[in-house]
């Protein structure tokens, strides 16, 4: 009786850490939406995964991306182990040709506490596998560029963005994955982001939405090449 006691205790224990871990990655928030998807066959042509950054896209205004299917699954703050806990159900359970993941940058400002770059590296590694692994095309991008987080000052990112998105572009090319390189168009001489292009410094406003916008179509045209591009309204 003991015994049985004890283990029914592990169990529920494992349980209750299962349930805080979902409840901490928010895996409940896209759950409606996405057993409406699934149920209904609506079909998904891409799904873009990531934190306020993505969830600040118009993907679903057809004036700014002039295309249908396109599906966000940012959620503001995220690091890239909560994103890897809700990968299966906002990304893989929905069957889009293809992934975008742009991830890091809250890890590298510590949301979650402090990561290490290769910490975050794995857990974008292990996303892109997962989505390889069923199929679906992966489109890496680099973090965009920081040069002071407002919430957490005094972190000196850039040089931690720019190792960690070298680390992303050689997996990229190793794994055969399309690349979108928003850093590059985006950064100024102190690896900071254009003032143009957002008001904090972290995020982007509609100017540099719009930079992203061709860097990110530019490899989705590439990934999408042997999957019939030409059924995509994406140019």
């Amino acid at each position: 009786m003991k015994v049985k006691q004890f283990f029914l205790g592990v169990l529920m224990s494992l349980i209750g850490l299962q349930l805080q871990a979902q409840e901490w990655a928010n895996v409940a928030k896209f759950q409606k939406d996405n057993s409406k998807i699934i149920s209904q066959n609506i079909p998904v042509q891409v799904v873009f995964i990531g934190n306020s950054i993505t969830e600040g896209w118009p993907l679903a205004d057809t004036t700014f991306f002039k295309t249908l299917g396109f599906v966000n699954r940012g959620i503001s703050g995220q690091t890239t182990p909560q994103m890897l806990l809700r990968f299966k159900q906002d990304v893989i359970a929905l069957q889009p040709k293809v992934v975008v993941i742009l991830a890091g940058t809250n890890d590298i400002a510590e949301n979650t506490g402090p990561t290490s770059i290769n910490e975050i590296y794995g857990h974008i590694e292990s996303m892109a596998t997962l989505a390889e692994n069923a199929g679906i095309k992966v489109i890496l991008c680099s973090v965009l560029p920081v040069y002071n987080y407002p919430w957490k000052p005094g972190l000196e990112p850039a040089e931690k963005i720019e190792a960690l998105n070298e680390l992303l572009l050689m997996l990229s090319i190793e794994k055969g994955y399309e690349y979108a390189d928003y850093f590059s168009a985006m950064a100024n001489e102190q690896k900071g982001l254009k003032k143009d292009f957002g008001n904090d410094g972290v995020h982007p406003n509609l100017k540099g939405y719009n930079i992203m916008k061709p860097i990110v179509l530019k490899a989705l045209v590439k990934a999408l090449m042997p999957l019939e591009k030409e059924l995509y309204n994406i140019y």
